[in-house]
């Protein structure tokens, strides 16, 4: 290669290192800002809906005890319920969108929550290889592991058709590494290709975002296999790193291609 056309190289390198280090810092702000706007509805449901929804719970069992007909008792109770049953989705949509137990008690009583959720309302056996503690945590780090496991048993109970996940989070040499298995029809096929598709990509995003990395394994039949490492604190040079690598490796297709 001449001088010319290797500071060209270069020179072509550094705009993409350039431009995939202002995604990799755009994609941050825009999920920070996000999780902020996640907040705020979750308390104007919390402080506005969710005390409506009470109060006229309240006024149900009032008008309750004054009624003297059984069939009028029995219409107010199946109101009732149904205002129940609307509580009950309204706390668990409030719960995905800020969720409490992770700001209050951390990330591993936050996935061990949803592991129960996920068995509570699928029936899906969960296994969960957690290590004791996380002393010292990122939290921006955190939230986005937890995201990142809220979505994949969503998937799981929605698409997989699983009967047991395995979910193995642990620290070593300084990273993160969480790893999420199921047993279920995996996503070869492209209808289940699509409607995961944009859970996944958001899932990549997130981890890509803060430096780490995600692989997946899947195949019709065998179930899948996400595997995230995260590096121990959010370093924007991990991005940086792996952006050169990527605009190297384009660099060299591009010399291979104009070669042949």
């Amino acid at each position: 290669m001449s001088r010319r056309a290797a500071a060209k190289a270069r020179k072509q390198i550094g705009e993409i290192i350039k431009e995939r280090e202002k995604d990799s810092e755009l994609s941050r702000h825009l999920l920070l800002a996000q999780e902020e706007e996640r907040k705020r509805i979750s308390r104007e449901l919390h402080d506005e809906t969710g005390q409506a929804l009470m109060l006229l719970r309240i006024h149900l069992g009032m008008l309750a005890a004054e009624a003297g007909e059984h069939n009028l008792q029995s219409k107010i109770q199946h109101a009732t319920d149904l205002l129940d049953r609307t509580i009950g989705g309204l706390r668990r949509i409030i719960s995905r969108l800020s969720p409490r137990v992770l700001e209050e008690l951390g990330l591993l009583a936050a996935i061990r929550k949803e592991a129960r959720e996920l068995s509570k309302n699928t029936g899906i056996r969960t296994q969960l290889q957690l290590p004791n503690h996380l002393a010292g945590r990122d939290h921006e780090l955190d939230l986005a592991a937890y995201r990142c496991v809220q979505e994949a048993l969503h998937n799981i109970a929605k698409h997989s058709q699983a009967q047991n996940v395995k979910l193995h989070l642990h620290m070593q040499e300084g990273k993160l590494t969480l790893v999420i298995e199921d047993d279920g029809v995996g996503i070869a096929d492209k209808a289940h290709a699509r409607s995961r598709g944009f859970g996944l990509m958001g899932m990549r995003d997130r981890v890509a975002a803060l430096g780490g990395t995600v692989r997946i394994v899947s195949g019709h039949a065998s179930g899948t296999r996400i595997r995230i490492v995260f590096p121990a604190v959010p370093d924007i040079t991990i991005a940086k790193r792996q952006a050169e690598a990527e605009a190297v490796t384009l660099m060299k297709r591009a010399v291979v291609s104009r070669a042949s």
